[in-house]
């Protein structure tokens, strides 16, 4: 990485010159740096007449919001745009097309998406995109399946495991979602009243147990090239239209924590809602939320379904019934990794807007109390949730 240098926008325009396969090269002007995440420096390229044409993004070697005291690896930018070119052979539609890496200096380039708004925005202030679960659930059945034993021959799919190693990325998830808000650490923060939850879990053992059981398969189950980090902030929708962006944390993992992250984002908007919208609207809103659940899964399960069928090239995995007794583990792990995200968004380092934006303190203190409450209940319950009905009945139980 000798090579390597932080871009400057000027840097990023001249870069997309280069390398961003517009017709007019010299017609991209300027640049804007947009990234609002932990680890990248990201750059809008804009024409002479104000349109954003391409987008720029360079790796950081540190986590940017902390700073060079935490210095990170940037061998991610190479794993994420090797994650999400792979992801787009299988599903164009909701994957964002990268057209250049660069390993040296840690760069890619991709389309523009500035139609798009970030899903978690979105849900934020309430909007609701109709088809964006359906497009989701698609676009998780043909990236995991795709990836899996199911296709891809064993000497293959070993290779890929290889090619995709990602140890320290995964080390910052096996803390934030496994360890930190179990034990009394410093990255955890939450609502001083929320202490006495929050030291429950810690002193729960079945919980505990529970959670090392998730580890333990986040470690050992490579069963399919995950994105990794598929939240609502790594994701971009339109009107008809989703695209998933950011895989830094891609690798060959267990299913269930892709799906089960997607799930758990759209819960922890569940329980902000009461403290972001007006009442009649907020309820609406969690309705909404909880068909979102349904469809996400019913649509990867049918989807994944119906290409175990198609497709399946292992003698072994063709078996009738196979595919669907894999998924009925699949959707355990997605349960228990679901419930974990709702816990490490709120215990954990990583909060987001869903609850940061509500504006009331108290109300603040309550919304992510019933989250703490929701994860914990579902890493528990995670062997005894039948389907996508019962997980919402357990929902609405757990308030």
């Amino acid at each position: 990485m000798s090579q390597y240098r932080t871009f400057t926008a000027a840097d990023a325009v001249e870069y997309a010159r280069q390398f961003g396969g517009v017709d007019d090269p010299a017609s991209l002007v300027e640049a804007e740096e947009i990234g609002d995440g932990n680890l990248n420096l990201v750059f809008k390229i804009f024409d002479r007449q104000g349109n954003s044409r391409v987008i720029v993004k360079q790796a950081l070697p540190y986590v940017r919001c902390v700073g060079e005291s935490w210095p990170l690896t940037l061998d991610r930018a190479r794993l994420e745009a090797q994650t999400l070119i792979e992801h787009y052979k299988y599903c164009p539609q909701h994957t964002v097309r990268v057209t250049h890496y660069d390993e040296s200096l840690a760069v890619m380039v991709m389309e523009d998406l500035s139609s798009h708004r970030i899903w978690r925005g979105e849900l934020v202030k309430g909007a609701f995109y109709p088809q964006a679960a359906a497009q989701l659930g698609e676009y998780l059945a043909q990236t995991l399946f795709h990836t899996s034993d199911f296709v891809l021959h064993p000497h293959q799919k070993k290779a890929q495991v290889a090619r995709f190693i990602n140890p320290e990325m995964c080390e910052i998830t096996e803390d934030l979602f496994f360890n930190d808000p179990y034990i009394d650490h410093e990255r955890n923060s939450y609502p001083q009243a929320l202490e006495p939850l929050v030291a429950s879990l810690r002193g729960d053992e079945t919980l505990r147990i529970a959670v090392a059981g998730l580890k333990h398969r986040f470690f050992a189950h490579a069963e399919a090239l995950l994105h990794g980090d598929i939240h609502s902030g790594s994701i971009f929708v339109a009107d008809n239209s989703l695209k998933a962006i950011d895989a830094e944390f891609g690798y060959f993992g267990p299913m269930g924590f892709d799906v089960g992250t997607a799930l758990g984002n759209l819960l922890i908007n569940y329980c902000g809602l009461p403290g972001l919208l007006a009442p009649r609207e907020a309820a609406e809103g969690r309705e909404l939320r909880l068909n979102d659940v349904r469809e996400v899964w019913n649509t990867f399960s049918a989807r994944f379904l119906a290409l175990a069928q198609a497709k399946t090239s292992d003698v072994a995995l063709a078996s009738p019934g196979y595919a669907q007794a894999f998924l009925r583990k699949v959707w355990a792990d997605t349960i228990g990794y679901c419930g974990t995200e709702l816990i490490r968004r709120t215990v954990g380092m990583s909060h987001v807007a869903d609850m940061k934006l509500i504006k009331d303190e108290a109300m603040r203190t309550e919304c992510i109390r019933s989250c703490i409450t929701l994860g914990r209940t579902l890493i528990l319950a995670a062997d005894h949730i039948e389907d996508a009905e019962a997980l919402i009945a357990r929902i609405r139980q757990a308030g």
